[in-house]
């Protein structure tokens, strides 16, 4: 099954762009211009990584990247940045960032990326899935 991804990004060409090379990867590709869009996207679920832009004009990565966290502490971000610093890539991966790249981005390296996002995530899914299972086992009297 093929790795479901946010791509969010204000720059509209570069977003059609990268969306059309990564469905030519085999990667379902959802897409939105705006971090707000994103929050909302994101809250619906399903996604196995969000690649977002770090300089937004309503709301940069960084902020949206501490919301999407509070929400849901388990979702596989990467940002991307043609303004790279050493400042904020320390700072996203402080706010739990999974990682953080140079645009252009390399599209090999970034697939890679987010197929470990979704192993990732199955991860953490099945972790849940234990936890609660161990809970129902404990809290009924056999």
């Amino acid at each position: 099954m093929a790795e479901k991804v946010l791509l969010v990004d204000d720059e509209k060409d570069f977003l059609e762009l990268m969306a059309e090379r990564m469905r030519a990867r085999d990667l379902e590709v959802t897409t939105t211009d705006s971090a707000t869009e994103a929050l909302k996207l994101a809250e619906k679920g399903g996604f196995d990584a969000i690649v977002m832009d770090l300089m937004m004009p309503e709301m940069d990565g960084l902020e949206a990247l501490k919301r999407l966290k509070e929400k849901n502490p388990d979702l596989q971000i990467i940002l991307l940045t043609g303004y790279a610093t050493v400042e904020k890539g320390i700072q996203a991966m402080k706010l739990g960032a999974m990682d953080f790249m140079e645009k252009p981005a390399d599209l090999k390296l970034l697939a890679e990326k987010i197929k470990k996002a979704k192993a990732r995530k199955m991860i953490l899914v099945e972790k849940h899935n234990e936890e609660r299972i161990k809970k129902i086992l404990t809290s009924k009297s056999w």
